[in-house]
């Protein structure tokens, strides 16, 4: 069982920036890609980051150029840096784990809230 813990939510005024963290623990594995989901009232989750094992990324479009994920591996431990946050940006932000090899799983923290405001 893989458990995640996240950390770095909070309220920012727009142009701001935040830093999630998010801490995996339990039989992780080899291999896993990493992920920022984030949802927000009357729409679906959606993906926000990716990287993989050996720290190829993706980003959704609206974040591109303001967000930078990133993961320790030695310390299990995953990053997203926000900058220039906007109002559109408030959503409930969810870090997910993969598992590729040598087992299959998926886990889901327990979402941290962002809110920017003025």
């Amino acid at each position: 069982q893989v458990q995640l813990v996240e950390s770095g939510g909070g309220l920012v005024q727009p142009g701001g920036s935040l830093r999630l963290s998010c801490a995996a623990s339990g039989s992780i594995g080899d291999f896993y890609t990493m992920a920022w989901y984030r949802q927000v009232p009357g729409k679906q989750r959606e993906l926000v980051a990716s990287i993989t094992t050996s720290s190829s990324t993706n980003y959704a479009d609206s974040v591109k150029g303001r967000f930078t994920i990133s993961r320790d591996n030695p310390k299990n431990l995953l990053y997203q840096q926000m900058n220039s946050l906007k109002p559109e940006d408030t959503a409930v932000y969810y870090c997910n784990v993969n598992g590729r090899w040598p087992t299959q799983y998926e886990s889901w923290g327990q979402g941290t809230q962002v809110t920017v405001s003025s």
